[in-house]
């Protein structure tokens, strides 16, 4: 029994990941009843419509607030600015709830977000919540952490009950939130709610008698507010990505029932048995994370599960309490696949990573899409990590999802070879020749 553990460093690099306030993508297709206003410049204005340009003719539920010259040089008075603007969002859509995106401008010149919100709330009679989603403190999806983490304040008060309850938090859509509902309905324990559910108004219940589990390991700080704040019992587990770690996630919340799991072994089995003709393609195949969405290491899991060879794991923020469950299932398989334990880097420093990247040369980089076409340029196959933000991929079931987006870049290097193309390095350049 080898007897290597996780190693951990830091290199205190610059965040190189997405824009949190691209969390506004997915969160205001879950709360159909929001409206997200994201208050920035026109930087940001022009990374929503690039990022979520093909919601334009669908009347989204979001909308800039674009601060001017004025603005920023605090000759305009925002409070009234504001005020305007979520007067307007009242009256065209009446949202139940209005969620204001801080961003790296507001941090910057200090606008008092916080001291606005509750007077307008008055004003319009409309529940405002603050999240800071600048890409200045948070990474890629720590935005949706922060909008959480504000609305987990405004969740009722539980009231006293004999039966324990149980709360999910993590945003994942309507039909991958109902699969996990199932998978655990099937042990026997009912979901008493989601954090965020489909309506801002069925929010659910929190208090002293609640307990909550995560689907995603980005979501830390909301973990902290419903354990310190809202006085919530945080089921530490893995996360149900891949069939290993959702198997070990439902093993988890039916301890703390002290429920039996029942049929586990058989539904894992099955899952893996319909992987199999991916997992020829992946076995022994190696992975680099550069880092980018905090899903790295869950991935990371499932991949060696897989039968791949983890170079490195890149990550923006490790916050090693809330994935300590994931941790520990991460050496656990390493050590049950008979491979190095990998390295883990949090905020990595991009130029040291590209030189590993040269020395170990694996067969595949997952990164961020700033990185991906310079590393394609110099032989490198990669794959975007944003794609697996906006996948399904939990539970049971979306394992394959995983295995598609991982494997599409090597198949196609497979197929460039059977047509007669190969790679040519030379002097840190590719050539494509026939």
């Amino acid at each position: 029994m080898s007897t290597e553990t996780l190693k951990f460093e830091c290199e205190t690099g610059n965040y190189h990941t997405f824009c949190p306030i691209s969390c506004v993508s997915w969160l205001y297709q879950k709360i159909s009843d929001s409206f997200f206003l994201v208050i920035g410049t026109k930087t940001c204005g022009y990374f929503l419509q690039n990022a979520l340009g093909v919601m334009i003719f669908a009347e989204p539920r979001y909308a800039m607030a674009e601060l001017e010259e004025g603005d920023i040089s605090a000759q305009l008075h925002d409070f009234d600015e504001l005020k305007r603007l979520c007067l307007q969002i009242q009256q065209d859509r009446n949202p139940s709830v209005i969620v204001w995106i801080g961003t790296c401008t507001t941090e910057i010149i200090k606008m008092d977000l916080e001291g606005m919100a509750p007077k307008i709330e008055e004003l319009i009679n409309r529940p405002i919540l603050v999240a800071r989603a600048n890409g200045l403190d948070y990474a890629f999806t720590q935005g949706e952490d922060t909008v959480l983490a504000a609305m987990a304040h405004r969740c009722p008060e539980s009231i006293p009950s004999t039966r324990p309850q149980l709360v999910l938090f993590g945003s994942l859509p309507n039909t991958v939130a109902q699969q996990l509902t199932r998978e655990l309905q099937n042990q026997g324990i009912q979901v008493t709610g989601w954090l965020p559910e489909a309506r801002y108004e069925e929010l659910p219940s929190l208090g002293s008698g609640v307990f909550v589990c995560g689907v995603n390991p980005f979501l830390s700080r909301t973990a902290t507010t419903l354990m310190r704040r809202r006085k919530c019992q945080l089921i530490g587990a893995p996360f149900p990505i891949g069939p290993d770690g959702t198997r070990a996630w439902i093993e988890k919340i039916c301890q703390v029932f002290n429920v039996t799991p029942k049929n586990l072994d058989q539904r894992e089995a099955q899952i893996w048995e319909n992987l199999s003709d991916y997992l020829t393609l992946v076995q022994s195949k190696s992975v680099f994370f550069m880092g980018d969405n905090l899903l790295e290491i869950s991935l990371a899991r499932f991949l060696i599960r897989c039968g791949m060879i983890v170079y490195e794991i890149g990550i923006p923020y490790m916050d090693k309490r809330f994935q300590a469950s994931e941790l520990q299932l991460l050496e656990k398989t390493c050590r049950q696949m008979q491979v190095p334990m990998p390295r883990i880097v949090e905020k990595p420093d991009n130029s040291n990573q590209i030189q590993r990247i040269r020395a170990l040369q694996p067969d595949l980089v997952i990164t961020g899409l700033a990185h991906s076409n310079p590393l394609e340029a110099r032989g490198i196959t990669t794959k975007w990590s944003v794609e697996f933000t906006f996948a399904q991929i939990h539970g049971f079931t979306n394992a394959r999802d995983i295995l598609e987006l991982v494997t599409r870049p090597l198949r196609r290097n497979s197929h460039l070879k059977d047509l007669g193309w190969s790679t040519l390095v030379t002097d840190g350049e590719s050539q494509k020749t026939l």
